[in-house]
């Protein structure tokens, strides 16, 4: 069997299987690692290897395992360095992409408070006090009117104010 695993073309047994993995395991995981820089994925790498040796027996004609393996071990790493690469970079565009939007979105909605906070300050002193205890403090329209003696339908007219002053303020009609 020792002799078959170089030159004769070669059927992979549970016995065979057993004994080219003891046998190049090692030097596979050794390229692997030297490759990657990491031996995590360097075991993943040769155990795909051997995965995909064992799944295949049945249909492989490998007259030489030695360098069979090597290659495979060989086309595998680089693989996985393309595919690491590929997804270092969509990972990086995306992350860039993400921060800009955030950061754009950020001043979107600092701009848009600075705006409703200037419309706000401009409506009339009862009305803006109306609007404010409704929105900000988060009072009932009935806790308003208690509260500054008047009617409930007075503050309706006072919120809806306020709210057709902001809405004609921040989408102007052209």
């Amino acid at each position: 069997m020792e002799e078959n695993l170089h030159t004769q073309l070669v059927q992979i047994t549970h016995v065979s299987f057993k004994q080219l993995f003891e046998r190049y395991w090692k030097r596979l995981f050794g390229f692997a690692v030297k490759m990657t820089a990491d031996e995590e994925d360097a075991k993943e790498i040769v155990q795909e290897i051997f995965k995909s040796l064992w799944e295949r027996r049945a249909s492989l004609h490998i007259e030489d395992v030695e360098r069979y393996l090597l290659r495979s071990v060989k086309l595998k790493t680089m693989e996985y360095i393309r595919n690491k690469s590929t997804k270092q970079r969509h990972h990086d565009i995306i992350l860039n992409t993400t921060k800009i939007d955030y950061e754009d979105q950020q001043v979107q909605v600092k701009e848009l408070k600075h705006k409703v906070n200037h419309l706000v300050e401009s409506l009339p002193k009862q009305c803006k006090n109306v609007f404010k205890m409704s929105r900000e403090e988060g009072m009932t329209n009935k806790e308003i009117a208690h509260m500054l003696l008047i009617s409930e339908r007075a503050v309706e007219y006072h919120i809806s104010k306020a709210l057709s002053t902001l809405r004609m303020g921040l989408y102007p009609v052209e």
